[in-house]
């Protein structure tokens, strides 16, 4: 018998799986969100220092540190940093912020990318609103507490959100919506510039500057209204992410998950009008943020997926008040400039260019 030979077999080599192009898409999806998200807390950080070292008194860095980890200073610069310019920044954050979402969520309403409380009329409702209860309380040596103001504030911005709802009922057309909105604005805007002209600037501190919007005058009190109001609503709309989404691909889709469509509209409203109108409370109207930050965040992030893009445009929304508030009270210093003023000329040209790109694709 012929013995057989055993035949060397040939060391098999593991072979890595190859990843999918979804994978590999996926995985630079990631990647650029994160290095996004770092580069605007980076940005947040570099305005935040910049603001607190800028001003008409010249502080320099080490003064400033040991100032804010309490190792002494001249009494005068405590002042300035911990009672001027610290709850300014801070209110320039959140109130930033608050804005950002409060678009993100009426274009998410509206299915309109130029949606936006200011352009709908919201805040110069909320605005014409605060400036008579402030003038009637203050009339009456009544001082306005925070909390009297965001009421006042989203009284006035619910009576413009009903009816630019009634509005939307009759009118399809955005491009109409848009118009009645800025209808509105100025209607409210010329009924608040008459009030504000004749009230009493003796009993009123302020209220021109706040009529024209501005972060200044901000106290701490103030900062901590603001902050319990804007922080919860936003981990509601933060919340409210899966919902906000579906609805994004239209209201059937929604109501097929399981989405109480008429119920999500309402909250969509009153959260919209809650970060609108604490926004007008302590800052008076803000123009284009709330539009030119959530259209900036979907063309970054490349998404528009509302659990990256709630705290993408409120970091966006920060951000760019800071920038903007920084521009208001150093170019021109010690004349200090509107604060809507600056962000319309940073907001306006993304409102046009978004304008003209849906025309070509109309």
């Amino acid at each position: 018998m012929a013995q057989q030979v055993p035949t060397q077999q040939e060391p098999q080599t593991q072979q890595k799986p190859e990843k999918s192009p979804a994978e590999d898409g996926s995985r630079r999806r990631t990647l650029r969100c994160g290095i996004s998200f770092v580069i605007l807390f980076a940005l947040l950080a570099v305005l935040f220092v910049w603001n607190v070292n800028s001003g008409s008194v010249d502080l320099t860095v080490r003064e400033i540190f040991g100032i804010l980890t309490g190792r002494g200073g001249d009494e005068t610069a405590v002042n300035i940093i911990w009672q001027i310019r610290l709850p300014r920044i801070l209110a320039a954050v959140i109130l930033g912020g608050a804005l950002s979402v409060s678009g993100f969520l009426l274009q998410t309403f509206f299915h309109n990318p130029i949606a936006g409380p200011f352009v709908l009329g919201i805040s110069s409702g909320a605005k014409l609103v605060v400036a008579l209860s402030m003038i009637f309380l203050l009339e009456r040596g009544i001082t306005a507490s925070s909390t009297v103001m965001v009421l006042a504030a989203f009284f006035g911005s619910m009576i413009s959100m009903g009816f630019v709802l009634a509005v939307s009922r009759k009118v399809r057309q955005m491009s109409m919506l848009v118009i009645c909105g800025v209808m509105i604005s100025y209607i409210c805007s010329a009924v608040t510039d008459f009030v504000v002209t004749f009230a009493d600037d003796s009993n009123i501190v302020n209220l021109h500057n706040w009529s024209l919007g501005s972060f200044s005058g901000t106290t701490w009190n103030n900062v901590a209204v603001m902050a319990a109001i804007v922080f919860l609503a936003v981990l509601l709309t933060f919340l409210l992410s899966k919902p906000i989404g579906a609805y994004q691909l239209g209201e059937d889709y929604a109501r097929n998950l399981g989405v109480n469509v008429r119920v999500f509209r309402v909250c969509l409203i009153l959260l919209s009008s809650i970060l609108s109108a604490c926004v007008t409370a302590f800052a008076g109207p803000v123009s284009f943020v709330g539009i030119a930050v959530p259209h900036l965040v979907k063309n970054i992030w490349k998404t528009s997926k509302p659990i990256i893009v709630v705290p993408a445009c409120f970091l966006g929304g920060a951000v760019f008040c800071l920038f903007c508030d920084l521009i208001a009270r150093t170019v021109f210093a010690p004349t200090e400039l509107s604060i809507s003023s600056v962000t319309a000329i940073f907001g306006a040209p993304v409102v046009i260019f978004i304008m003209i790109r849906r025309r070509k694709m109309a």
